[in-house]
């Protein structure tokens, strides 16, 4: 497939730059796979639509990985931390991205502006990735960054995160911290709503995998063969193991909520179910892909040209979703992170 294929045009002003005012208050495309009917919904209403189903969701916690470090002349760089490499004494290593008009050098000595946080420049590994070594002036370097740092909104929405941002970017099962970026389907499950999904015969179990910044990363090859995936790390249960061989057994379809789940699924997938543990991946699924362990997908509207859209494609046929986005952008849907939803089930 090539890049310009998962190209569509999107008006500005449908990019949503705010959540709703209720967490599952957004609106939901039924769409059956490969050339099926088309039907508009609300999250409000799954409960109606899924009866006996897994649902697996992804438990990550989207950390406040922005930083503002600055040097012994005052000159300040804006850090995003991406994964944590290594802790010992009171120490810690982290990738990072650092963004300075004049650039970040190896062995480079950074202080946060209230000499909270302390930072070693390490080693520079090009395209703007460092490894920062972290020191806390009181007590451990999580409790630094969570003083210092600010979360880390997507690049789309043009304004700067306020208090409401703190819980509505993160989904209500947010337990295991590590993502700069939030499993965007979850958001929309409010309590209220998985006690109905409950109530109604469904059933929830959790994979973590830490979003990085490799989901907003365009495309840069025209080819999708060509392009490179960034890792992530990742945690599959032996009881969410367990919950899908056990649902597969009886027939029940899993539902990944959100691409990040289907991923770590189908990067782990083994006969009647997947492979419990822990590790990386840079599965990139675009079409064609026979998908060996999710049934139905419950995703938000993604960017044009981005890994994401060639995962939904792939879910749901290409046409069927180039269809999906036309419809979606004529009703006035919501798009992206704090957007509408589309569930996506059923079909060969």
């Amino acid at each position: 497939m090539d890049a310009s294929e998962l190209d569509y045009d999107l008006p500005e002003e449908l990019i949503a730059q705010a959540p709703l005012p209720e967490r599952s208050g957004a609106r939901l495309m039924c769409v059956q796979r490969h050339g099926g009917e088309l039907e508009h919904r609300t999250i409000e209403q799954l409960p109606e639509l899924l009866r006996a189903a897994l649902l697996v969701v992804n438990d990550t916690k989207v950390i406040p990985a922005r930083i503002y470090l600055h040097k012994a002349t005052g000159a300040r760089i804006e850090f995003l931390l991406v994964e944590r490499l290594a802790s010992a004494d009171a120490k810690e290593q982290w990738l990072a991205l650092g963004r300075t008009r004049k650039g970040v050098l190896a062995g480079m000595q950074l202080a946060s502006a209230d000499q909270l946080l302390h930072a070693h420049v390490l080693e520079l590994r090009g395209g703007g990735e460092v490894v920062l070594e972290l020191r806390a002036a009181h007590g451990d370097v999580e409790s630094a960054i969570e003083q210092i740092g600010s979360l880390p909104l997507p690049p789309y929405i043009r304004r700067t995160p306020d208090a409401s941002d703190l819980t509505r970017y993160q989904t209500v099962f947010a337990k295991q911290a590590g993502a700069v970026a939030a499993p965007t389907a979850g958001l929309h499950l409010s309590e209220p709503l998985i006690a109905r999904l409950e109530a109604a015969g469904n059933e929830l179990t959790y994979v973590t995998l830490h979003v990085g910044p490799g989901t907003f990363a365009p495309l840069r090859a025209s080819n999708l063969r060509d392009h490179a995936m960034h890792a992530e790390q990742f945690l599959i249960p032996e009881e969410t193991a367990a919950a899908i061989a056990r649902a597969k057994r009886e027939g029940r379809p899993v539902v990944a909520v959100g691409t990040t789940v289907m991923r770590t699924l189908e990067a782990n997938a083994a006969e009647g179910g997947v492979r419990a543990g822990a590790g990386k991946t840079a599965i990139f699924i675009y079409p064609p892909y026979e998908f060996r362990v999710v049934d139905a997908l419950l995703t938000n509207f993604h960017l044009p040209r981005s890994t994401l859209l060639a995962l939904v494609m792939a879910f749901a046929g290409a046409d069927t979703a180039r269809n999906a986005y036309a419809q979606a952008v004529a009703e006035r849907y919501r798009f992206f992170s704090y957007g509408d939803a589309m569930l996506i089930r059923g079909g060969q």
